[in-house]
């Protein structure tokens, strides 16, 4: 029951760390809470009066895991808001579900062990996937570019998680349209706050990017009435 308990406290910590540096930390935030309190509940679980089937944090793993493994790659595949909750959802789920095929290896017949064994290969190659597109990978720039525009709406501009820093980390390489997005927002961004400098320094960037024309309006438009907005509460708190 240790290993299992130090198995989701660990794992929940390393989640909570690694959140931090997400541009949507609350997904990740959210599995780490999780995580600990599954922890929490399988040390309680060890003062009880009854003592708990060895079988119970297994199954509890591979539900966890399955249902964060399932969560993540949407978050990291199709709305490319988080990289953390997949790969170590899967390390959950690989956890799980092997014990519980050990628990049941003497008992099975020979085409159970060799289909056990096949799920059991196939859920470890799942997790080197995950973790090799979570982990090596990383964030995209496009992840990055949307949580800077959601902190300019917040009205948080500067600092390490204002929108400033989103939009210096979302440059991509192989979609050279997204950096022309990120310019052209940091151009908006300083203007606002009155930076000549900085201004005329992304705009040079823009230019190079394609120009302004190259950056669809609809974003200009969602930056500007974002800003916008920050104009209107400070006077109206003036």
């Amino acid at each position: 029951m240790m290993f299992w308990i130090a198995l989701f406290v660990g794992l929940g910590l390393v989640v909570l760390y690694y959140s931090r540096h997400q541009p949507f930390p609350e997904i990740s935030g959210r599995f780490a809470l999780l995580l600990l309190l599954a922890g929490g509940i399988l040390w309680l679980s060890t003062t009880a009066p009854r003592e708990t089937s060895e079988s119970v944090p297994a199954v509890i793993a591979t539900v966890i895991g399955g249902a964060a493994v399932v969560i993540g790659a949407v978050q990291m595949s199709m709305l490319r808001n988080d990289v953390i909750v997949a790969p170590f959802g899967g390390v959950l789920l690989c956890m799980g579900a092997i014990s519980l095929m050990v628990d049941r290896w003497p008992g099975m017949e020979q085409t159970e062990q060799i289909g056990s064994f096949a799920i059991a290969s196939l859920l470890v190659v799942l997790e080197i996937y995950l973790a090799f597109r979570g982990l090596v990978v990383g964030v995209q720039g496009i992840s990055w570019s949307k949580s800077g525009l959601r902190q300019v709406r917040r009205g948080l501009i500067h600092g390490p998680n204002g929108a400033i820093s989103h939009f210096e980390r979302s440059w991509d390489m192989e979609d050279p349209w997204i950096n022309a997005m990120s310019h052209a927002a940091l151009v908006l961004i300083h203007r606002h706050a009155g930076d000549v400098e900085a201004e005329q320094e992304h705009a040079v960037e823009l230019e190079k990017a394609g120009g302004r024309g190259s950056v669809d309006e609809t974003w200009i438009e969602a930056i500007e009435d974002a800003l916008g907005q920050i104009q209107t509460v400070k006077i109206r708190d003036d």
